[in-house]
């Protein structure tokens, strides 16, 4: 699966020298690690290259109360408070979209991307933050990335990248009652440790997964950083395609129908060779 999406985003394939340009369909952005990917490219006079796949909200650095968001009360942080007010200004000036903090679809940079729908199977997804691995729940490639790297892809909607290998985690059987998508994902990075993903993309696979719920799936993918791996993805599957159908910004129609055929041709064809491999038994879990 991650092979396949890899190879229809590659614009040029990695050297001894270089590594790959992988093009980018989805860049999600905060107010924490893009002022300075803004500020490059003021100072270059480069304009955003696809304003249309980036997509910001306030998330890090915004209160927990409430009634400092729609009170109209001072954000007391003062360096937060700053982060928040020069992201209105970079999106306005860029013609970026932005969930600002009375949008009532601003939420958690990892959410909002699968509750609006814009998460979908088969995309290459980035974002400013390690933990960008949650959207893999949907069958995408998405994975975290550096300021420097923000300040690339706003320039050029593309990314350079050493191409991962393959690790399938198999988790056979059903989770025993009370055992959750959190225990699940830290008895698999107990079991390859937590270097035991690097250099890899991390595949879960098996009757535990397909079980799983979307919002279990993508803590499970959430996680996979934490394992080492650059990347978590599971294939999309009924699951997949429900908790989609009805979110306001997948495509409608036939072109909904046209997407489907797209992503049901995505998971891993039978008998696909991994770089690495375990196996899991959730009945033992607890």
């Amino acid at each position: 699966m991650f092979e396949k999406v890899w190879e229809a985003h590659e614009v040029a394939p990695e050297t001894a020298d270089t590594p790959a340009i992988l093009y980018i369909d989805l860049h999600l952005t905060h107010e924490v690690t893009s002022p300075q990917a803004f500020a490059e490219l003021k100072s270059r006079g480069i304009k955003l290259r696809r304003p249309d796949l980036t997509l910001a909200t306030m998330d890090h650095s915004t209160p927990t109360r409430t009634e400092q968001v729609f009170g109209g009360v001072p954000i007391s942080i003062d360096s937060a408070a700053k982060q928040i007010a020069q992201l209105e200004r970079n999106a306005a000036e860029f013609g970026v979209e932005l969930l600002g903090l009375q949008n009532e679809l601003r939420g958690i940079v990892h959410i909002i991307g699968p509750e609006l729908g814009v998460t979908q199977p088969g995309k290459t997804i980035v974002c400013g933050d390690s933990h960008t691995s949650t959207h893999g729940a949907f069958g995408a490639l998405a994975f975290g990335i550096g300021t420097t790297e923000v300040s690339h892809v706003f320039a050029t909607q593309c990314i350079l990248q050493r191409k991962p290998k393959t690790f399938a985690i198999d988790i056979k059987n059903r989770l025993p009652i009370g055992v959750t998508a959190k225990d699940l994902i830290l008895s698999i990075i107990g079991k390859v440790g937590v270097s035991g993903g690097t250099g890899h993309v991390l595949e879960y696979r098996g009757d535990a997964i397909r079980a799983l719920s979307m919002e279990e799936r993508m803590t499970v993918c959430n996680m996979s950083i934490e394992a080492g791996a650059r990347a978590g993805m599971i294939a999309p599957d009924q699951t997949t395609y429900d908790y989609l159908k009805n979110t306001p910004r997948v495509p409608k129609g036939d072109a909904w129908e046209a997407a489907l055929e797209r992503w049901r041709r995505l998971p891993s064809d039978p008998g696909a060779v991994f770089s690495k491999s375990v196996e899991i038994d959730a009945a033992t879990l607890e």
